[in-house]
């Protein structure tokens, strides 16, 4: 049998698929490692030297060949490390996970030691090296220059070795950083590493711990070390799922366990670990941003420490999964890996007392950043909170408790960071000073570790021994650790005959599995009714996969509007994220193929929760609900490792050749390749595994002529997976220019295509019947999604202006470009002596004659945002201006402007980045561009608190009219956050400006005079008000008079505004355009409504109770909108199409016209008669007959016309009469006011036979029309009901 099928046959369900030796080659002999970011000015021994794989067993394995560059990088991250006797030697751990591009991971567990170099020739080149350092340190001159690129910076300032030597005792600093091969031993690291398919960390952690130890003992092991490697690789199976495995190691046995197929899945890293070095509250604020999938970089000088906390955090997203570039350990060669423009999780060695601050990073707009030895982390400006955080993070601590773990809450996460904070210890004895650091260390939100819990950690560590005795030899009292120990060994312990080790891994996977279902647990509560919102479409697989892209999968407005209020700003993020897309894919294929194991366990989960009826989904709350099932999850675990299911075939003598691989102590022996490259041919579950993988293979070929070809269905299944995915994986293993280049060009291209597919989400969202046709009951979009739409817009641009950047300043790359293209064009307008160069602005008003244009100018964009005090940093300006941009409809059109500047991007990009790719930036600018074809808000809505410029202008029909008026006019702006107040306008000026927080949207202008001398009536067409800043330009018609003794006497008109478009929209952008404002009445209606000559063609009866019909129906549809989307009530009460009008429409019908007298008459007039006569008869007695109810109305709309006419406004008739109908509205009297008038005498004066007032039946459909508004509690906006006093 070869080599390469023993060591594939069953591959699939052993423990570890490689063991693997990495170290120095001694044949080849010293490389430096150039990608390592290598520094000639530290000493030899501190310098990067390239490792080698030195052996692997078996050669290959079938499932998973083996990636030699890539091992050979995760092993040794920082190359080979050399010391002498008078340096620190501990063994370190660490563990790595490789993910392959189709999203399937391995994971390597490595032991690093160090052996003494034995080579003369490395020794004597070791020396050589040091010769020429010290002739160039004597030559060398004090002054040095500093590097050039951030990223080289980057490299430079984690040039140092894996364990930081450290200088406290004089021998150890006399002897550090020479070396001399006459007096002193040289050393050298050597990794031992175990390559398995499951992360248990714990038995590998112990078996490479064993394996270390037989080759320091004084004595050989028992068997030789081939024999234990064979039974790991070949005799060892995986754990059953649900039960629990021995197998022996070299002293003593190991036992590791696998959840069950409704349990939690397997994760082995110690979460307890991740929470002491975080703290309780930083943990959760990272876990959000990972939910959001923002850049994570982790930092720390420890390998493990990066892999706990990136494992921990992505083993807590259960049912979801991290879809993005995962790299827990950076290599120094793949640096450039944090230029990448997408989501990803990264973590990254810091050298020994590097400042946070010198620290340069591509990009930092969307970055959390976690200094994990400095306990502290550094959010992006704004993201949303974790629901119900505060009650989670208080169960989360009581669980940490429970296991005698305190919570300490200190200091919040920082948002950017704070050079004071201390570095973390260095190499020596870096376990029990680590212990001692979390022990007293309240510092940010971290968990001070009790005194049973740092003996427990120490406990069952099988280099305790020799650490003590370390710290013993170099001076440092482990007095504490020595009383602790003490203290504990009297106290009786429940384990019985269970090893301190096995104690110590049965507490932290309870630990592990107890903190994991508090967070499980959340999620099954907020999506305990996902499965009703998801949109199966598709009749079959293949037709599903090919139209992936054009799928609507979620209905995600209704899902939204079904959640508490609070939960909102997260969900609206999250359920943006590749994560839940892929998480609702999943879902869909899961009709017509097995389920996904991590959906199957939650769909169970939530099964379970609904037979217990433990929340309806009608009763939505905010309520937090806690975890149920901490002690069933804790009790299943215990059960299985105190009850072993499996034990493995012991460790046996080999068939091998004498004599080979001699023990010599220190030193790890060279291992027979041909018995470890070859397995057992007759393992028993070696031929279960073999003869179900065949039952498989006969299954899979029946049913393939039933379903797609296989080839094409993987294809598809691959691209759609891949989808929103701009690279999966970094390749580790080749680092070839070219390689480089393509993963840029990748990059290049995803970036594209997520442009493409968030700008055409955007109009779909807004544009109305497209998005009613997938799925949205309303055609609009709630402001909370249009919100979080926006944000992703601003984080994919900051992410294209990162890509690629040569120097990085500041922490926003767009920023940084707007104000270099600033300082570069206002040097230029200095030198031509001109002011800054602008460009008409194509948008002119109808009645532009009167409103100056506003002038487009990138430049005084950016001084409008640089001017808002409320801003302060450079993120938050460049998310500002993209939002003021895109509401002027000018994004697109400001970066081509920004990007005009080629010498410029040349100066501030390399190459490859985004910005310099022609064809892809010219794409890149049509998609901005077509955001132009809908209507956005998002600056107006967002900085409510800013001061804003507003120009008003007043158009009079004839110019004599407002040059000759003697009266001093006034004018009061209104809009949706406020009102300006009323301010005085200049005698004979048409134009103003004045500076008032943020109205909003616009809604009403109130225009008045005080009637002052000879000349005092005014004709108005209309008012224009323009927002100086975001260039929306409102009109506010008119078409009436102002004055005493013409029209209706009016000295004081409420105008209704309509936002104007830009003329250079033609009507095919028109036609796709969010719908217009309500406009106000238009003069012509208004004149041949309240004049005696119709000019106007009169509307007959059905149109009018057609018109009344639409004028209910919109206002009730206004109520049953979401509060925050409703928009404008006044423009449906008094607008154009709106009930007033409408009714006034009713009023007019039938109305007599005043011949005899030659003067204008109003309904007002009218009415004001009908309560004249109510009023009278009430003296006399008439209305002593009639009901008390009948009285009670009666009383009622007298007091309300009174109130209306004695009020101190001269709004004019038809002004009362608009008043009379809002407040009826208002307070539910109009219904009961209505047959009051039609009894009144007056009636038969002023109407006639055939009026619709005089028909009964007409009266009560309308009557029954306006009854429906009570359901809604109506507020009148405070320009309406200024000076009325009830």
């Amino acid at each position: 049998m070869s080599g390469t099928s023993a060591g594939s046959a069953a591959a699939p369900c052993r423990f570890a698929h490689y063991f693997v030796i990495c170290g120095i080659d001694t044949e080849t002999g010293l490389e430096p490692d150039e990608l390592a970011g290598e520094n000639f000015e530290q000493s030899p021994l501190k310098r990067t030297f390239k490792s080698k794989v030195l052996a692997r067993y078996p050669e290959n394995v079938e499932w998973n060949p083996f990636d030699q560059d890539a091992v050979n990088m995760l092993c040794m991250p920082k190359g080979l490390s050399f010391r002498t006797q008078a340096d620190q030697r501990e063994p370190q751990f660490h563990s790595f996970i490789i993910t392959k591009e189709d999203g399937s991971r391995t994971y390597g567990f490595v032991h690093t030691f160090y052996e003494e170099v034995t080579s003369p020739q490395i020794c004597s080149a070791m020396q050589t090296l040091y010769q020429m350092h010290n002739a160039e340190q004597t030559n060398a001159t004090s002054s040095s220059s500093s590097s050039s690129s951030s990223m080289d910076s980057l490299a430079s300032s984690l040039d140092d070795g894996y364990s930081p030597t450290s200088s406290s005792s004089s021998s150890l600093s006399r002897a550090a950083g020479s070396y001399d091969s006459s007096r002193d031993t040289l050393y050298v690291s050597k990794a031992l590493c175990l390559i398995t398919p499951m992360p248990f960390m714990h038995a590998c952690r112990r078996f490479l711990a064993q394996m270390h130890s037989a080759v320091i003992a004084a004595t050989a092991p028992p068997l030789p070390l081939e024999s234990y490697v064979y039974n790991i690789l070949y005799e060892v199976p995986l754990p059953a799922p649900g039960r629990s495995l021995k197998f022996h190691g070299i002293y003593e046995p190991i036992v590791c366990q696998r959840p069950g197929p409704g349990e939690l899945p397997l994760a082995d890293f110690p979460l307890a670990e991740a929470f002491s070095l975080l703290g309780v509250e930083n943990l959760v604020q990272v876990f959000t941003c990972t939910l959001l999938e923002m850049q994570i970089l982790l930092y720390s000088q420890d390998y493990q420490r990066l892999m706990t906390v990136a494992e921990g955090i992505t083993t807590l997203l259960f049912p979801f999964q991290w879809q993005h570039v995962y790299v827990p350990i950076l290599p120094a060669s793949l640096l450039h890996f944090l230029d990448a423009p997408v989501p990803y999780l990264m973590g990254l060695q810091s050298k020994e007392g590097t400042d946070r601050s010198k620290l340069e990073l591509p990009q930092e707009a969307n970055l959390c950043f976690v200094d994990i030895d400095n306990h502290s982390i550094e959010l992006p400006e704004d993201f949303p909170q974790f629901p119900n955080k505060i009650e989670f993070i208080q169960e989360l601590t009581e669980v940490l408790l429970s296991f005698g773990i305190s919570a300490n809450t200190g200091a919040p996460p920082r948002t950017r960071s704070s050079p004071g904070s201390t570095s973390s210890t260095p190499g020596r004895e870096r376990k029990s000073a680590t212990l001692r650091q979390l022990e007293d260390d309240g510092r940010n939100g971290n968990l001070a570790g009790e005194e049973l819990v740092v003996l427990e950690l120490l406990q069952g560590n099988a280099t305790l021994e020799r650490l003590q005795a370390l710290t013993k030899r170099t001076g440092v009292t482990v007095a504490r650790v020595e009383a602790l120990r003490a203290g504990v060994k009297g106290q009786p312990t429940d384990g019985g005959n269970q090893t301190g080790g096995e104690e110590e891994e049965l507490r932290n996977a309870k630990l592990n599995v107890q903190l994991r279902e508090v967070f499980a647990s959340r999620f099954t509560t907020m999506f305990a009714d996902y499965e009703s919102f998801v949109i199966q479409s598709a009749p079959d697989l293949e037709s599903w996969l090919t139209n992936r892209e054009q799928m609507h999968n979620f209905d995600k407005a209704s899902f939204l509007s079904d959640q508490p209020e609070p939960y909102l700003p997260f969900l609206s993020h999250f359920i943006e994220t590749q994560m839940f897309a892929t998480f609702i894919d999943n879902k869909i294929m899961s009709q017509w193929e097995e389920k996904e194991p991590m959906l199957h366990v939650f769909d169970t989960r939530i099964d379970k929760a609904r037979l217990y009826n433990i929340r309806a989904p009608s009763l939505r709350s905010s309520c937090y609900q806690r975890c149920s099932i901490l002690k069933e999850s804790a009790q299943a675990i215990e059960q299985r490792l105190m009850k072993i299911d499996h034990t493995a075939i012991h460790p046996h003598l080999l068939d091998m050749k004498i004599g080979q691989g001699k023990y010599e102590q220190g030193f790890f022996p060279k291992l027979q390749t041909e018995v470890l490259n070859t397995g057992p041919s007759n393992n028993k579950w070696c031929h279960k595994a073999t003869t179900a993988q065949r039952r498989k293979d006969r299954h899979r070929q029946q049913t393939e002529h039933l379903t797609l070809d296989n080839d094409l269905k993987e294809k598809y299944m691959q691209e759609a997976r891949s989808l929103g995915k701009n690279l999966r994986q970094p390749k580790l293993s080749d680092l070839s220019p070219a390689v480089i280049a393509q993963t840029n060009w990748k990059f290049v291209e995803g970036l594209l295509k997520e442009c493409r597919m968030k700008t055409k989400r955007m109009l779909v969202e807004k544009m109305g019947r497209e998005a009613v046709e997938l799925g949205h009951g309303e055609a609009s979009i709630t402001g909370l999604e249009e919100n979080t739409l926006i944000a992703s817009l601003c984080d994919l641009l900051e992410r294209i202006w990162s890509h690629g950047l040569q120097v990085k300043q500041g922490k926003s790359a767009l920023w940084s470009h707007l104000l270099h293209y600033q300082a570069r064009e206002e040097m230029l307008a200095q030198q031509a002596d001109s002011p800054a160069p602008r460009i008409l602005e194509r948008r002119k008003s109808d009645s532009s004659i009167a409103m100056p244009s506003l002038r487009v100018s990138l430049i005084q964009d950016m001084r409008h945002i640089q001017s808002m005090s409320e801003i302060k940093t450079d993120v938050g300006r460049a998310r500002a201006w993209i939002r003021l941009s895109l509401e002027k409809k000018l994004l697109s059109q400001h970066l081509k402007q920004l990007l005009s500047r080629q010498a410029l991007t040349k100066k501030l990009y390399k190459r490859y980045a985004f910005l310099r790719c022609e064809e892809e930036k010219e794409q890149f600018l049509f998609h901005l561009l077509s955001l132009n074809a809908v209507d956005y808000f998002c600056f107006t809505s967002v900085f409510t608190t800013i001061m804003i410029p507003y120009r008003v202008v007043i158009i009079p029909i004839k110019k004599l009219s407002n040059a000759m008026t003697t009266s001093n006019p006034w004018v009061c702006v209104s809009g949706e956050l406020g009102d300006s107040g009323i301010m005085q306008i200049p005698k004979n000026v048409l134009e103003m400006t004045f500076d008032c927080q943020n109205l909003g949207k616009l809604t009403t202008v109130q225009l008045g005079h005080d009637n002052a001398g000879l000349l005092a009536k005014w004709l108005v067409d209309c008012v224009m008000v323009r927002n100086e800043i975001t260039g929306h330009t409102y009109r506010f018609p008119c078409g009436r008079w102002l004055g005493k003794g013409v029209d209706d006497g009016s000295l004081e008109r409420v105008l209704i505004g309509e936002l104007v478009l830009p003329s250079g929209e033609d009507d095919s952008a028109r036609a796709c355009r969010t719908p217009p404002l309500q406009r106000s009445p238009s003069q012509g209606r208004r004149i041949s409504i309240t004049s005696l000559t119709g000019r106007d063609t009169k509307l007959n009866s059905a149109q009018i109770q057609e018109g009344i019909g639409e004028a209910v129906n919109n206002i009730i549809k206004h109520f049953h909108k979401p509060e925050k989307e409703r928009g404008s009530l006044t423009v449906l009460l008094c607008g154009e199409n709106s009930l007033v009008a409408a009714l006034e429409q009713f009023f007019h019908h039938g109305f007599k016209s005043a011949r005899l007298f030659q003067k204008t008459v109003f309904v007002w007039d009218f009415v004001e008669k009908a309560v004249a006569y109510m009023e009278s008869a009430d003296q006399i007695g008439d209305l002593q007959e009639t009901t008390e109810a009948m009285k009670m109305t009666c009383q009622s709309l007298c007091h309300y016309f009174n109130a209306i006419n004695s009020t101190s406004r001269n709004i004019g008739k038809d002004g009362k009469f608009q008043l009379l109908v809002c407040l009826g509205a208002r307070d539910r009297l109009l219904p009961q006011w209505l047959p009051l008038l039609v009894e009144c005498p007056v009636i038969l004066q002023m109407y006639e036979d055939t009026a619709m007032l005089r028909d009964p039946s007409t009266l009560s459909t309308l009557i029954s029309v306006l009854e429906t508004l009570h359901d809604f509690s109506i507020t009148l906006e405070a320009s309406l009901v200024k000076g009325i006093n009830l």
